[in-house]
């Protein structure tokens, strides 16, 4: 399965009822080998002054509406449970935003 940096997937979370989109952060030339990727979960629940939430405005990557990458929430998932094709992809400035937002994160 080909899986990209930036990539909106839809996602299986073992906690959670139903998938939900998430941005793909894991670099390619590791996806293209690797069973399991990292990504960013998003959420259309805005949390005022938070940091390590960026937003993602209607169209961006395919998305229908207004919806927040949850930095802090970063998590590694197996190829498998994602669903269908990509939704789309995010533009390189605001991957670079999601980036800033983990290392603040992660305190890295």
């Amino acid at each position: 399965m080909n899986v990209e940096r930036g990539e909106i997937r839809l996602i299986t979370l073992p906690d959670q009822a139903k998938p939900r989109p998430a941005v793909v952060l894991t670099a390619d030339w590791l996806s293209e080998y690797a069973l399991d990727i990292t990504v960013a979960p998003l959420t259309s629940v805005a949390r005022a002054n938070f940091p390590t939430r960026v937003e993602i405005p209607p169209g961006e990557g395919g998305l229908r509406k207004k919806s927040w990458a949850k930095c802090d929430q970063v998590t590694t998932v197996a190829k498998a449970s994602l669903a269908g094709k990509a939704f789309g992809r995010l533009s390189t400035d605001r991957m670079r935003e999601i980036e800033a937002a983990v290392r603040l994160a992660l305190n890295l």
